[in-house]
C-alpha cells in the first residue's frame, strides 16, 4: 500500500492525531534577529520568518517536531507556512525558497522516521502550503475592482516551486491550509497535480480551508458546502478546517462539511480565541473537552490543533480521542453537485 491508503487504513480502525502550532513555540523562544538571520546578510530584518529557521535553527525546529510526536501525532507537517516566492519576498529571501523546503521536508522526515523507528507506529509528514498574502479572488485596490496583484499562472508557478521542494525533502503529502482565498487553493491543487503527473506517482492532498467569521465563509466568500463543491474534483485525501476559531465556535461548519464530504474530515481548531493582547489562553484541557464533542457527534478522522496549541493540547487531545470511534465516511453522492458561493445540487 502506499502512504494514502495506509493512513486511511489506519484511520478506519481509530482517530487520528496531527500536531500543533510551531509558530506559537518559535515565538516562545523569543529569538533575535541574529538567531533569525543565522550570520546571513539579507539586508532587512528577518524577525518572524519562522521558515528561515528551517536554515537557520535546524536544531530548533526539530525539537518542536519531537515534542509534537512525542506528544501523540501521527502527522507531522512541515515548517514551511510561508515557504514560497511571494512570502519570502518580503523578507528578501525568496532566492532560498527550494533550500527552505527541502530543508523543512527532511527535518520533519527524520523525526517522524526516527519517533516510528521507537514504538513501531507509522507517522507521516505533510507539505504545509500557506495561502501567501496575496489573494486571486479580490482586488486589493477599492477604486479597481478587476485589478490583481498576481495571476493564476503565477501563482501556480509559486506552489509548484515549493512542492517540488517539498516532496524532494521527503514528505507524504501536500497540505494545502487556511485556505482564504479558494481560486489560491485551487493554483495550489493545480501545483500538486502537475507535480503528480511528473514524479509519475501518487502525490495525495490534504486541504483545509479557514473561516473569517461566524456565518461560515471564507474570504472570497465561499461557505463550507460551497468550498467542498469547488475542491472535491481534485479527490484530497482530507478536507477540513483549521485556524479561524476555537474549537466550539467551528463545530456546527464542522457537521456541514462532515455530512457531505466522502473523503476524510481532517480538523485543527485554534486554542480558543484570542485575548486582548492576540495571545490564547484556552488550557489544553478546555480545547480537548470541546473536541470531545466533535469526536462523539462522529464529524472527524483526524484532529489536531493550530494558533496557540502546544504539545500539552496535542497531548490532551490525543487523550480525549482514544476511545472514539472515528468518523463513518459517507458514500459518495449519486446527484450532480456544482460550485458557487454556495453549492447547487441537482437532483435526478
Amino acid at each position: 500500500m502506499n502512504a494514502a491508503d495506509r493512513l486511511r487504513a489506519a484511520a478506519a480502525k481509530r482517530v487520528l492525531i496531527k500536531d500543533g502550532a510551531y509558530g506559537t513555540l518559535i515565538q516562545a523562544e523569543r529569538l533575535g534577529e541574529a538567531e533569525f538571520r543565522g550570520g546571513r546578510d539579507f539586508g532587512r530584518d528577518q524577525r518572524g520568518n519562522n521558515d528561515l529557521l528551517n536554515l537557520t535553527r535546524p536544531d530548533l525546529v526539530a525539537r518542536i517536531a519531537r515534542r509534537f510526536a512525542d506528544a501523540g501525532a501521527d502527522i507531522l507537517a512541515t515548517n514551511s507556512f510561508n515557504a514560497n516566492r511571494i512570502s519570502q519576498a518580503e523578507y528578501g529571501a525568496e532566492a532560498l525558497v527550494g533550500d527552505i523546503n527541502r530543508a523543512a521536508a527532511r527535518i520533519t522526515r527524520e523525526v517522524v522516521n526516527a519517533a516510528s523507528a521507537g514504538d513501531g507506529r507509522e507517522r507521516w509528514v505533510a507539505g504545509a502550503i500557506g495561502p501567501t498574502n496575496k489573494t486571486l479572488s479580490l482586488s486589493p485596490d477599492v477604486n479597481d475592482p478587476g485589478f490583481r496583484e498576481v495571476d493564476f499562472a503565477t501563482m501556480t508557478a509559486v506552489y509548484r516551486e515549493q512542492v517540488d521542494a517539498l516532496v524532494a525533502g521527503g514528505i507524504d503529502f501536500v497540505l494545502i491550509e487556511t485556505v482564504f482565498d479558494t481560486l489560491n487553493c485551487k493554483a495550489a491543487i493545480m501545483a500538486a497535480l502537475e507535480a503528480e503527473q511528473a514524479l509519475g506517482r501518487p502525490l495525495p492532498t490534504m486541504i483545509s480551508m479557514t473561516l473569517t467569521d461566524l456565518s461560515g465563509r471564507n474570504l472570497s466568500g465561499h461557505t463550507v458546502e460551497g468550498f467542498w463543491a469547488s475542491v472535491r474534483h481534485a479527490r484530497p485525501l482530507t478536507i477540513g478546517l483549521n485556524c479561524s476559531f476555537g474549537a466550539a465556535q467551528l463545530r456546527p461548519h464542522l457537521a456541514a462539511l462532515a455530512r457531505q464530504a466522502e473523503t476524510l474530515v481532517m480538523a485543527y481548531p485554534n486554542a480558543g480565541l484570542p485575548n486582548d493582547l492576540g495571545e490564547y489562553d484556552e488550557a489544553a484541557e478546555e480545547t480537548a473537552a470541546q473536541v470531545r464533542e466533535w469526536l462523539d457527534a462522529g464529524l472527524v478522522n483526524i484532529v489536531g490543533g493550530c494558533c496557540g496549541t502546544t504539545p500539552r493540547h496535542i497531548t490532551a487531545i490525543a487523550g480525549a480521542a482514544r476511545d472514539c470511534t472515528p468518523r463513518a465516511v459517507p458514500a459518495a453522492p449519486t446527484h450532480t453537485l456544482l460550485a458557487g458561493l454556495e453549492p447547487m445540487v441537482i437532483a435526478a
